[in-house]
């Protein structure tokens, strides 16, 4: 991995545990027994632009951050951001946009994150429906705010290089 990238790749990782240690009070949806914190996943979603490497570095920062503040049972979720985020990598450099490795890697999400729950005692119900669905509408939100970042910075790094 190039200086560049590993250093994107620390700065995403580092947000991605500051997110839910800092911001979960302000930005946690939580209806039991599931709980959403808004753009947890955006810097998962900015590391499939970068590698599969940056994607599992990233997802595993998240997993941390929110086994700090949430315990083991939402940790285990936040590791499904290491398979979505391969995923997202892989297609990425497969040629599909950001908006639709996205979009594509929705179901990964959802449904790791509804398998994940089961050995925890969450019922099917619960899982499938609370749980995974919750996770597709919490994917498609912070899928947006990631595709508007990402935006942002491709704007801003182009007019940077024009001025230079």
């Amino acid at each position: 991995m190039k200086t560049r990238d590993l250093v994107i790749s620390a700065l995403l990782t580092a947000l991605a545990i500051l997110i839910p240690v800092a911001f979960g009070g302000y930005l946690r949806v939580y209806i039991p027994p599931f709980s959403a914190t808004l753009a947890s996943h955006v810097p998962s979603m900015l590391a499939m632009l970068i590698s599969p490497w940056a994607a599992v570095m990233v997802g595993l920062g998240s997993a941390f951050g929110f086994l700090l503040m949430l315990g083991p049972v939402i940790a285990a979720r936040a590791l499904i951001h290491v398979a979505f985020g391969v995923a997202g990598a892989y297609l990425i450099k497969k040629g599909f946009s950001f908006s639709k490795a996205l979009i594509a890697v929705t179901p990964i999400h959802a449904l790791g994150e509804s398998l994940i729950v089961l050995p925890f005692g969450f019922d099917l119900y619960t899982a499938f429906v609370v749980v995974g669905i919750g996770t597709v509408l919490h994917h498609l939100a912070d899928s947006a705010i990631a595709v508007v970042l990402y935006k942002a910075v491709s704007n801003s790094m182009s007019l940077s290089r024009r001025s230079s």
